[in-house]
């Protein structure tokens, strides 16, 4: 078998390049000047017959072939990586920088206030978040990725994390004002807290669960938001009925600040997953971080 190492010498420096932002950079990182980059580029541009970045005077974007072609090589240099480090006996290590996109309700409401741990924990690792809840693209550049729901991407790796109850909450002022939802259909009087589904940019449709019972309310809202933090300040402002996670709540459930309504409807769970592109063993640093994450929800 055959192999041109120009090709990967090639793919270390687009992945260089598109971390960087500009040929200067990627040269110091790489140890080249930046026409030594720029042929580089050049060089694997003619090879493969697309262009890769788009340049101007002052910056450098990947194209939309080049944003495909990084998407896959970075999973691969980092296999690389992994590779010398277990050739070195290192391979249990957790170590070097973890590239994650991570789900911002998870992100915010139950990862960041345990960061410090986590960091305690693995002195050498270093970790790179990019707090996202859409699934296009979302692997490129990085290591693993954690999005809430059912998994869609059947090209990935998935590993089921946890599955959190879904509740419907209300401040206590709200509530006072406009009265307790007794059943599901009472939603319909009330005003809703609208979330965008990432994925169809439409707000999430409110289902209830009761046992094997199942039913979706048709509910109105003036306000549609997509950040969890706004979403629980507007809820516990009086603004109306929110339908959340009940993971990461247990601060503002604990303190009355937010009140649970319907809960012997409150049956349904929805699930977290973990997405990592290869087929073998995840390096150490990611498994690291995965089991951090499932010890951390259980809290």
């Amino acid at each position: 078998m055959s192999f041109d190492t120009r090709l990967l010498t090639g793919a270390g420096v687009v992945a260089a390049v598109a971390e960087a932002g500009n040929f200067a950079r990627a040269g110091e990182m790489l140890g080249l000047t930046p026409s030594g980059v720029s042929r580089a580029i050049a060089r694997l541009e003619a090879r493969m017959g697309v262009r890769l970045f788009d340049r101007t005077p002052r910056s450098v974007a990947l194209t939309e072939e080049g944003r495909r072609f990084h998407a896959q090589i970075v999973p691969l240099l980092a296999g690389l990586e992994e590779a010398a480090a277990d050739a070195a006996g290192a391979a249990a290590l957790v170590s070097g920088r973890l590239r994650v996109s991570i789900d911002p309700w998870f992100a915010r409401m139950v990862l960041a206030p345990h960061l410090p741990k986590l960091m305690g924990r693995y002195p050498l690792l270093e970790l790179d978040l990019t707090v996202s809840n859409y699934r296009e693209e979302m692997m490129s550049g990085v290591d693993v990725a954690v999005r809430f729901g059912p998994p869609e991407v059947a090209s990935l790796i998935t590993r089921k994390l946890l599955e959190t109850p879904v509740i419907t909450c209300a401040s206590p002022d709200y509530l006072a004002r406009y009265g307790v939802p007794r059943a599901p259909q009472d939603l319909m009087h009330h005003e809703a807290l609208l979330f965008r589904d990432p994925t169809t940019g439409r707000p999430f449709n409110w289902e209830f669960h009761r046992g094997s019972e199942r039913t979706e309310v048709k509910i109105a809202g003036r306000v549609v938001m997509d950040d969890p933090s706004t979403a629980i300040a507007v809820c516990v402002a009086g603004q109306g009925i929110f339908q959340s996670f009940a993971l990461g709540l247990g601060p503002w459930l604990a303190d009355g600040r937010l009140v649970p309504v319907l809960t012997d409807w409150a049956d349904e769970r929805y699930p977290l997953y973990a997405y990592h592109p290869s087929r073998h063993l995840p390096p150490a640093k990611v498994r690291a971080f995965l089991d951090f994450v499932q010890e951390i929800a259980g809290c």
